[in-house]
């Protein structure tokens, strides 16, 4: 099933992201906050530096007297101490150093920069000083301590055991952040007040945040040797906004970005990039360790470690282990953030805090996971706060198990478990809600009741889903109301499609277009049949769909994820005055499988119509006469689809994979046959796969294989007319510098290899870093043939290639030789804008080619 996606906003978490955007800028109305100051708190600021050689501390202790509270000082040794209580004194602590103590004044802003000396008994006794020294792995306790911790890290994993099961409770919030009075007092929220009430503060240093969305779920998890999973969904509970996004999309966009963390993978992918874990193998290549003290976690002494990257611009960690003294080494708590210098857009802060817990001496296993991530387009702005709590608690290892817990898919709800009752949840929630919490489900029924908020909502969504929402319909998209090309002239089109709210089972989607110049009416008219309880959108989908097409379409011309007919796609370089008209009917079944296997079974019946400058004929192309005048195709067609471990963000219209590193296979098969009046009988094999690889500080690569066979004899419509992009668009899936038409086979395998670095070159540029700019490069190869049997030069029955109007030839077969170009670019551009310089290497005497190109796209991006 192609569903086509607006190309301008096209992203991976589409209306979820959209609608966070949308409340975003409807309560910031575009304009920048600024942090909350005053309102009763105490701050403390400053940096830590050795009163001799002046250079900066890192990992400094600083704690409120009398009080459990305290924070560290950073890599480049700033701190900054947030709280409520009333506060005199604090104490500043740090290994090699002489403790000092530092008053401040309660209920104000304290700028103190902490000048701290040396302990020359202590330095006798300490062999890594932090800031005091040229670090070095070798004679290292800290390197030491942690290659015992790397070396026992299979063993400390938690997988000696057979089965386990457990309970797990989860809690994902959003909010808005750095919210102030000023902003409080704006003309907009003169009905609003009401909101302000239900503020809370941040865990990652206690700034006011507005609470606006909650989303909770309590499930019993199993799992069993060799890798069978299961996971029960008791009660799950959100905030109602289905109106402008779909629900069970939003939980499946949550599920990916607040993915599990395991320290002990070797990689970590977070936030849509690879970071290497602070445990890993090679991690003290990368990273420098500071042992600083020992210290206790839940009643437990633990050796307090702190891990800062070697290059503060890789993807890297930074923050502190506590470690167990024994002969174990195992991570009793992490607790760590990134480094604010490394490329990652719109992310301020975070904090990721793990506790674990030893079960039966098989192993340690997480038992509270807490993320927090302050979103943001500047570091002083109105911002989005996600906060994301686990607790995980029960433990059964080694407990006999039915095996029909894992019959079925591997995540399931269960009846009911989306209604409980606020007594249920009372009792069975292991961490309570706070007061602010409790009040985001009423808070918001409340503001959605308000017209303001539902036309500015509408509005918003209207603008980034380029589609209408009618409730029942929706219209759209608008990108391609109006359009050009040289066949058509100017084009107008209206449509759209019903929503699940119209009927689960039934969808209706549809348009008619009317060209001015050719004066012809196309259309579309489709019907799907959910053969399930559930909508067409919801996984895993099996449907019908029946469809009746009559449209004009370029030979070769196949974008991805983006409507032939967008308005951005009226410009074009070079010659465009070759296309057809193509009248389908088809009928086609769609069964998913919970395992990420499908497979589609269909049937097309098309006729295709030659337009402009295209011509059928077997014997004088220049005659313009086409004999035949046009080609009938009856093809059945299968296509098995498996994509193991797939994650994507399923909307009420748009599904979208997301790389997560697992492959996808796709192989599809078609028939063309004579029966039903079809003019040619041949078998078209096609196989493809995608996936994407990670290089941990060096960024990733998305690789794209694919191979082609068609066996019989065909005209060169039925070909494989190759992908070609004449728009000034940079498309992953088109050869950019080919020309439509240019190339035709019925045997191939394209190799497409595009890799971003994540800015691993531009961040030792100063500038470059300062943009977040990242480097990009790609190289797509095609090698290819045309036997005997489907070229004209050598069957003077076949419709003749493609000419000019000087009788050179436009179209060619591939020889022995591959097309390849490849591209040097910049991403990232603005946060959004890809630039790629594109170089074609090869049949550089075709005529009309260009060597080199420039292209752009959009893609936002972490």
């Amino acid at each position: 099933m192609r569903i086509y996606i607006f190309d301008p906003f096209k992203f991976f978490h589409l209306k979820f992201i959209c609608t966070l955007l949308a409340l975003y800028l409807w309560n910031v109305m575009l304009l920048p906050g600024v942090y909350a100051q005053g309102m009763g708190k105490t701050i403390v600021r400053g940096t830590v530096t050795d009163s001799i050689t002046g250079e900066t501390l890192p990992y400094v202790v600083l704690a409120i007297t009398g009080h459990l509270q305290g924070t560290n000082s950073d890599n480049n040794g700033k701190y900054k101490l947030v709280t409520s209580d009333t506060v005199t004194r604090i104490f500043v602590s740090y290994i090699g150093y002489i403790t000092q103590t530092i008053r401040v004044r309660p209920g104000q802003v304290n700028n103190v920069d902490i000048r701290l000396k040396t302990d020359v008994q202590a330095l006798k006794e300490v062999v890594v000083k932090p800031g005091r020294f040229r670090y070095k792995n070798r004679n290292n306790p800290a390197v030491d301590l942690i290659e015992d911790v790397i070396r026992n890290r299979k063993a400390n994993q938690g997988g000696n055991f057979q089965t386990l099961s457990y309970e797990k409770y989860e809690k994902k919030k959003f909010a808005l952040s750095n919210i102030n009075e000023a902003f409080k007092q704006k003309k907009i929220f003169t009905h609003f007040q009401f909101i302000f009430s239900n503020t809370d503060s941040t865990r990652i240093d206690a700034k006011e945040i507005l609470p606006i969305y909650i989303q909770e779920s309590l499930s019993d998890c199993y799992f069993s040797k060799p890798d069978r999973h299961k996971e029960v969904v008791k009660a799950s509970k959100m905030i109602s906004i289905d109106e402008y996004v779909d629900e069970k999309g939003v939980s499946e966009y949550l599920k990916y970005f607040y993915q599990n963390i395991n320290i002990y993978d070797e990689n970590i992918i977070f936030v849509s990039n690879q970071f290497l874990s602070p445990i890993a193998v090679t991690a003290p290549v990368f990273y420098k360790y500071f042992i600083l003290d020992t210290s206790m976690v839940n009643h437990v002494q633990v050796i307090h470690m702190a891990f800062v990257p070697r290059n503060k611009t890789d993807m890297l960690f930074q923050g502190e282990l506590y470690i167990l003294p024994d002969s174990n080494y195992a991570v009793k708590r992490v607790d760590m953030t990134v480094n604010k210098q490394i490329n990652l857009n719109w992310v301020k802060s975070v904090r990721i805090r793990q506790d674990f817990e030893n079960i039966q001496d098989k192993g340690y296993v997480l038992q509270n996971d807490e993320l927090d991530l302050d979103f943001g387009i500047t570091k002083n702005s109105l911002g989005i706060y996600g906060e994301r709590s686990v607790s995980y608690t029960n433990y059964r290892v080694d407990q006999p198990q039915d095996d029909s817990i894992y019959r079925g898919e591997d995540d399931i709800s269960l009846v009911g478990a989306n209604s409980r009752s606020n007594g249920y949840w009372k009792e069975n929630r292991p961490i309570p809600l706070s007061r602010s919490e409790q009040g985001i489900y009423s808070m918001v029924d409340s503001i959605k009741q308000i017209p303001t908020f539902k036309r500015d909502m509408s509005l918003m969504v209207l603008i980034f889903t380029s589609y209408f929402d009618t409730r029942y319909f929706e219209i759209g998209p608008y990108s391609a109301f109006a359009s050009y090309n040289p066949i058509e002239g100017f084009r107008v089109r209206f449509g759209g499609n019903t929503t699940p709210a119209f009927s689960k089972r039934i969808t209706f989607n549809g348009y008619l277009a009317y060209g001015f110049k050719d004066e012809k009416l196309k259309h579309l008219f489709e019907t799907y049949w959910s053969l399930t309880p559930h909508s067409i959108h919801d996984f895993p989908v099996k449907y019908i769909r029946v469809r009746s097409q009559n449209e004009i379409r370029i030979p070769g011309e196949n974008l991805e994820n983006i409507q032939p007919d967008n308005i951005l796609l009226s410009f074009k370089r070079g010659v465009n005055d070759k296309m057809y008209y193509n009248r389908t009917y088809s009928i086609e079944h769609l069964n998913e499988f919970p395992s990420h296997f499908s497979y589609t079974v269909g049937y097309q019946y098309s006729t295709i119509t030659p337009a402009g400058n295209l011509i059928f004929n077997s014997t004088d192309y220049l005659s313009h006469i086409n004999n035949p005048s046009h080609i009938n195709i009856s093809e059945p067609y299968i296509v098995l689809r498996y994509a193991p471990h797939e994650q994507f963000y399923q909307g009420k219209i748009y599904r979208t994979s997301i790389a997560n590193g697992y492959p996808v296979f796709q192989v599809q098969a078609n028939f063309g046959m004579k029966l039903l009046h079809g003019d040619y009988t041949y078998q078209n094999l096609k196989f493809t796969a995608n996936k994407r690889f990670w290089f941990s500080v060096l960024g990733y690569t998305d690789l794209s294989l694919e191979a082609d066979k068609i066996f019989g004899k065909v005209p060169y419509p039925l070909l494989n007319i190759h992908r070609a992009n004449q728009t000034y668009s940079y498309d992953d899936a088109s050869y950019n510098l080919m020309n439509f038409l240019e190339f035709v086979s019925d045997e191939y395998t394209a190799v497409n290899l595009d890799h971003c670095f994540n800015g691993f070159f531009f961040n030792k540029v100063p500038l470059f870093k300062k943009l977040k700019l990242r480097e990009v490069i790609s190289v797509k190869a095609l090698f290819g043939s045309l036997s005997s049997l489907n070229n004209p030069s050598d069957q003077p029955d076949l419709l003749k290639l493609p000419v000019d109007a000087q009788a050179v030839p436009i179209t060619y077969n591939l020889d022995k030789r591959p097309y390849v170009e490849g591209s040097i670019g910049v991403s990232n551009i603005l946060r959004y804008f890809r630039v790629d310089v594109v170089h074609r290497f090869t049949y550089l005497n075709n005529p009309g080619v260009s060597q080199w190109g420039l292209r752009i796209k959009g893609k936002f991006d972490f």
